[in-house]
């Protein structure tokens, strides 16, 4: 009887084996297709991405001729670098130095840039830590006042930039862009993250919101930062400032290319030279900003 019995134990223990294989068979099999599903939706999500950036190049290696046949191709058939060479040609012939373009642009932005970032994080660690009435309303004005384009506040910009005597000035393009209610929620969010006993042991020890804020919260808030960097670079570096600016010493290179772009089609080639050549600070800073984010994911972590 006793031998009766465990033979029929092996056999049931055997089928439950094999139920619980092909049980992990079946997900297996589920999880190597829902993973190559998510491959194949970003891979063409990617190639939806990448697509304007390969238009640019491609179009600023045409030679004239080939903008003008029909439909367009979507390669060039006789590449050449003219559009490059005439883009620095013209440059050169231009009311200011074309230097002059790519300096305003690069100093508008760092200043931005940075003026976004510790603008941002000083009202956002306030928000997110802070204790005071009417807390609670300045975060809803945030987060309503995601809703709204900057577009909206055009005319009163205007007004008070122009009242304020900054036409025509480095700080017209400046000052209405350092506080950005994307920013302050943006770092808002991360730093409410933060545990509350880490900045009460801060404040046992002495320490005051300035230095709590900057040497022991912000250090963590890397990935945010590096986000915020790259959201109001790129935002900055885009901006062609014809709102504010009227004389040519203190216009940008964006603004250099949309006056190229509107020349006519012969022109177009030289504009899209220009385009491709305003990609590459972008670029080069989202891959450097997109390489620390993703160290610091991987690398921090705060516990209560």
């Amino acid at each position: 009887m006793s031998k009766n019995r465990s033979k029929k134990r092996n056999t049931a223990d055997r089928k439950v084996d094999v139920t619980a294989m092909k049980a992990s068979s079946r997900q297996a099999g589920i999880r190597k297709g829902s993973t190559a599903g998510i491959f194949i939706f970003l891979f063409i999500l990617g190639t939806f991405m990448v697509l304007p950036v390969y238009l640019a190049v491609v179009m600023s290696l045409k030679p004239s001729q080939e903008w003008f046949i029909f439909p367009p191709k979507l390669y060039v058939m006789d590449p050449t670098l003219d559009n490059y060479r005439d883009m620095f040609r013209a440059a050169g012939k231009l009311w200011v130095p074309f230097s002059r373009y790519v300096f305003n642009s690069v100093f508008v932005t760092a200043t931005i840039t940075a003026a976004q970032c510790f603008s941002a994080s000083m009202a956002a660690f306030i928000l997110a830590k802070g204790k005071f009435k009417g807390n609670k309303f300045l975060n809803a004005v945030v987060v309503v006042s995601l809703l709204y384009q900057s577009n909206v506040i055009y005319i009163v910009q205007y007004i008070v930039v122009a009242k304020l005597g900054l036409i025509d000035s480095y700080l017209a393009l400046i000052l209405p862009n350092i506080a950005t209610p994307m920013g302050v929620f943006l770092m808002r969010q991360s730093i409410s993250q933060i545990p509350d006993s880490m900045i009460e042991a801060a404040k046992v020890d002495g320490a005051g919101m300035f230095n709590i804020c900057w040497k022991i919260v912000m250090p963590n808030q890397k990935p945010a930062l590096m986000t915020l960097i790259i959201f109001a670079f790129q935002a900055a570096w885009n901006m062609q400032g014809s709102t504010y600016i009227f004389n040519e010493a203190y216009k940008t290179l964006p603004a250099a290319v949309a006056q190229a772009a509107a020349s006519g089609i012969a022109r177009q080639g030289v504009a899209m030279a220009a385009a491709v050549f305003m990609m590459i600070p972008p670029v080069i800073v989202f891959m450097l900003a997109q390489k620390q984010v993703i160290e610091t994911m991987a690398h921090s972590g705060i516990k209560e």
